[in-house]
C-alpha cells in the first residue's frame, strides 16, 4: 500500500495524531476570505511549514475583482424574547453569516426572519453563508431551532464586528531544486469551522511539505501556496501568473481531502498534462478504488489557474468533493466526519505524486541497435523462482526497448503497465552499468 513508502506503522500514527492535534487547535478559529482569524491559522500552520505571510491591501485592483474591507468579529448572538441566548458565535461560528456587518438593534420576529437562514431538508445542521462583497448581516441556525422561535415578542441582535479597510493575507513557500521548473500545491484557508471542506486541504499540504522537504535531492522547484479561495489565488496570480506560465510543469489543488471517501482526480482543463499524467498513473497502481473526471468550473481554485490567460496544467485532487455530499457547506461537516487515517493516505498519496515527477525522466540507451548482452554485465537475476525472474527480465529489457530519447518513464512504465515505481531499482541499475542515460 502507499502509506508503506511513509515508513513503519508507528510512523503513520505520529502522523494522524500530529494531524489530530493540528486540527484541534484551527477548527474554533472563525476565518474568513480576510482578517484575524485567517491570519492566527496561518501562523499556526507556520510552525509545520515556513510560510511567508504576505499582505494585499484593500482597494488593490486584481485582475476584474478588488481586495475588499478586512472583516474581524467578536461577538454575535440573538436575545430571544424569553431572555435566552441563541445563535452565539461563541458556540459555534457558522451561527453569523460571514462577513456580517456590526448590528445592535431590537425588533420583531417579521423584521428578523429576512436575516436567518436555514435548511429544511437538513434540519439538525447549520448552513454557511457569507456576503463578501454585499454588505448585509445575519445568522444561520438549524431548521430544529429555527421552528421553536416564538413568533410573538422582541428579539435583541448584537453582531460586533469591523469592516474596514485593511488587507487580505495570503501565504507561500518555495522549496529550491535543482530546476526552474516547478511543480505547485495549492489550497485554500478561509472557512470557519468545516472539517472536510476547510481544514483538509492545509493540513495535507502542510505535512505534504515536511515530506517533500526531506527529500535528499529535488529536480523540481517545489511552490505551496495557501490562500483565501478566489480572491486570494487571484491575487497570487496577479503578481506570480506570468512566471508560474513561464515555470509550472505540474499544479495541484488540494480540498476536501480528509475523510474516507473515494480519492478523486479533477484534470486540468488541458487535460493531458504531466500533472493529470503523474496523479493519474499514480492513483490507477494503488490498491484503493479512485475516479478520475474532466476539468469543469465548479469547484476550487483551479478554475483561476486554468482560466484562459493562464491555462496552466493544474488538477485538483479530493476524496469526497464538494457538493456531492450532504454534510458540504453546514455543520455537519465536522471533525466526526472526517478520518485522520484517511488524511495521511492523502498526504501520501500526494508524496507518491511528487516521487512520481521526480522519477519521471527521458530516458535514452546506450546501445540502441539490438537489445545489449547482459548476461556479461551481471544483469540477469541468478536465485529467484522462475515467475519472478520472468517479470523482472521482462521489465528491465522492456525499459531499454522503450527508452528512445523521446518517451518518459511514465509513459514507459504505462506501457507493460506497471508502476513507475517498479522501475526505479532498474532505472539505476541500467545507469550504473552504462546502458542508460
Amino acid at each position: 500500500m502507499v502509506v508503506g513508502r511513509l515508513g513503519d506503522i508507528k510512523r503513520k500514527h505520529a502522523m494522524k495524531a500530529e494531524l489530530e492535534s493540528y486540527f484541534d487547535r484551527l477548527w474554533p478559529i472563525c476565518r474568513s476570505i480576510t482578517g484575524n482569524g485567517l491570519r492566527d491559522s496561518l501562523r499556526i500552520l507556520q510552525e509545520v511549514i515556513p510560510l511567508e505571510l504576505h499582505e494585499i491591501p484593500t482597494g488593490t485592483k486584481v485582475f476584474d475583482w478588488e481586495i475588499p474591507k478586512e472583516w474581524n468579529i467578536d461577538e454575535a448572538y440573538i436575545i430571544s424574547p424569553d431572555g435566552s441566548k441563541i445563535c452565539d458565535l461563541a458556540i459555534n461560528n457558522l451561527h453569523v453569516v460571514n462577513y456580517s456587518v456590526p448590528i445592535e438593534r431590537t425588533m420583531e420576529f417579521s423584521e428578523l426572519d429576512a436575516h436567518l437562514h436555514h435548511i429544511e431538508t437538513m434540519p439538525d445542521a447549520i448552513p454557511y453563508i457569507t456576503s463578501y462583497y454585499k454588505e448585509n448581516w445575519g445568522f444561520c441556525l438549524s431548521y430544529n431551532q429555527y421552528k421553536a422561535l416564538p413568533r410573538q415578542g422582541l428579539y435583541t441582535v448584537h453582531i460586533k464586528s469591523s469592516l474596514l479597510s485593511g488587507s487580505l493575507t495570503y501565504g507561500d513557500c518555495v522549496l529550491k531544486g535543482e530546476s526552474e521548473q516547478e511543480v505547485l500545491f495549492s489550497t485554500y484557508l478561509c472557512h470557519p469551522s468545516m472539517a472536510n471542506n476547510e481544514l483538509a486541504g492545509p493540513l495535507v499540504q502542510a505535512f505534504l511539505y515536511r515530506l517533500v522537504a526531506a527529500l535528499p535531492n529535488r529536480w523540481y522547484t517545489y511552490r505551496f501556496v495557501f490562500a483565501p479561495e478566489t480572491i486570494g489565488v487571484i491575487a497570487y496570480l496577479q503578481r506570480y501568473g506570468a512566471h508560474l506560465k513561464a515555470t509550472l510543469k505540474a499544479g495541484y489543488v488540494l480540498t476536501c481531502c480528509g475523510d474516507a471517501g473515494t480519492l478523486v482526480y479533477k484534470k486540468s482543463k488541458v487535460g493531458d498534462s504531466l500533472a493529470d499524467k503523474a496523479a493519474q498513473h499514480v492513483l490507477r497502481n494503488q490498491a484503493i478504488p479512485f475516479e478520475s473526471i474532466p476539468f469543469s468550473v465548479g469547484g476550487s481554485d483551479e478554475r483561476q489557474y486554468c482560466s484562459p490567460g493562464f491555462n496552466l496544467p493544474v488538477g485538483s485532487l479530493t476524496r469526497s468533493m464538494y457538493q456531492r455530499y450532504n454534510e458540504y457547506h453546514t455543520s455537519l461537516d465536522n471533525k466526526d466526519f472526517i478520518s485522520f487515517d484517511a488524511m495521511a493516505n492523502t498526504v501520501a498519496v500526494c508524496f507518491d505524486i511528487v516521487r512520481a515527477l521526480e522519477l519521471n525522466q527521458v530516458l535514452t540507451t546506450t546501445v540502441p541497435f539490438c537489445e545489449p548482452q547482459m548476461g556479461k554485465r551481471g544483469l540477469y537475476p541468478s536465485s529467484v523462482n522462475p515467475v519472478d525472474a520472468r517479470e523482472f527480465i521482462h521489465r528491465r529489457m522492456h525499459l531499454l526497448s522503450f527508452a528512445d530519447g523521446e518517451t518518459d518513464l511514465i509513459d514507459i512504465a504505462e506501457k507493460r503497465p506497471c508502476s513507475v515505481f517498479d522501475l526505479e531499482e532498474h532505472v539505476a541499475v541500467l545507469k550504473e552499468a552504462g546502458l542508460l542515460r
